[in-house]
């Protein structure tokens, strides 16, 4: 390209490369960070990220986890997680204690302020996924869930 050439405008989502002709996971990656956006502009005001969402909303399903098993399910570094769970710690929506056999083992486990914080986020991110569906068939859902599944397993197993 010479230097009178402009360089080409790089297309919107949904665009090219961005879009149908895109690469798989490319597109994987650009849903994802759409998402995960979308959920920290609905959480902005609760003061809480998608990364302590996925946490707490691990906590819940799965009460008395590890930080490294807290790691391995919101998948998140424990670096990441250490950092996660001292923050909700300290805001009070969380609390850890030992292990009954392996005492040096912190379990956690969400608090009453938690579980309030975590139905108020999981409100609007049920708002925020009916809003993905509403151009969808229930089996195109279905479909996607089955194939999201599928990658998941193939690459984490």
């Amino acid at each position: 390209m010479s230097s009178s050439e402009e360089y080409p405008t790089p297309p919107a989502a949904g665009v090219g490369k961005r879009g149908d002709d895109g690469y798989l996971g490319y597109l994987l990656r650009q849903a994802a960070a759409a998402y995960r956006l979308r959920q920290d502009r609905e959480f902005a005001d609760l003061g809480i990220t998608a990364p302590q969402f996925a946490v707490m909303t691990m906590l819940k399903a799965y009460p008395g986890q590890s930080n490294a098993d807290l790691a391995r399910l919101a998948i998140l570094t424990p670096q990441t997680t250490s950092v996660i769970i001292a923050n909700l710690e300290r805001a009070g929506h969380i609390e850890r204690r030992a292990h009954e056999v392996h005492g040096r083992i912190l379990q956690i486990d969400l608090t009453p302020s938690g579980h309030s914080l975590l139905q108020a986020c999981r409100a609007r991110v049920e708002a925020v996924e009916k809003e993905l569906a509403e151009n969808l068939r229930e089996s195109d859902i279905d479909a996607l869930r089955r194939s999201l599944v599928a990658i998941a397993k193939m690459n984490m197993a």
